[in-house]
């Protein structure tokens, strides 16, 4: 049997206290709050770079964008791949969901169903650039877990709970 034995140093705190003590530090910088806002903001970031180049203005999309859905885009399904339904609805769709869904993320407003957006649109992504799948999996990954998780304390969703719940309790 191997008993736990303390390996002390011989002027200072021993060895354990000392690991003890990094751990809290590193929980403290990993706060649970910390990591949903950078899962927020790290989903965020690529589909919002995506949304912005689909756009040449408020509201009117880029003929490249539709383009793409016209004649580059396919489905890759069973029997297929079969071009986009719609190419121009779909582009305005996809265009939308990339511009108000990280702004819902980062912003922490709607976040479960912002993340469920874009789980919807990873999925998608997925059919159609199948070689995409590594990237897409992490993508898939933080929107579960924001999903699961929810936004954090950095978030307007916990800020409208606080204010909602305070009111109930007065």
């Amino acid at each position: 049997m191997i008993s736990e034995q303390r390996i002390t140093m011989t002027d200072g705190p021993s060895l354990v206290h000392l690991i003890e003590k990094a751990n809290r530090l590193v929980q403290a910088i990993a706060s649970p709050s910390i990591a949903q806002l950078a899962l927020r903001v790290a989903l965020a970031v690529p589909f919002w770079r995506s949304g912005i180049l689909k756009w040449d203005g408020f509201l009117r999309l880029s003929e490249t964008a539709v383009t793409l859905f016209s004649d580059e885009f396919m489905l890759h399904l069973p029997g297929g791949p079969y071009h986009f339904p719609a190419p121009a609805a779909t582009a305005f769709l996809s265009g939308s969901g990339e511009i108000l869904f990280p702004i819902l993320l980062v912003l922490g407003l709607g976040t479960r169903f912002a993340a469920l957006g874009l789980l919807v649109m990873t999925v998608i992504v997925e059919l159609t650039v199948p070689d995409g799948w590594p990237v897409h999996i992490t993508w898939a990954a933080m929107a579960l877990g924001i999903m699961c998780w929810g936004p954090g304390r950095f978030a307007l969703d916990h800020v409208i709970g606080r204010v909602v719940g305070d009111r109930r309790a007065d």
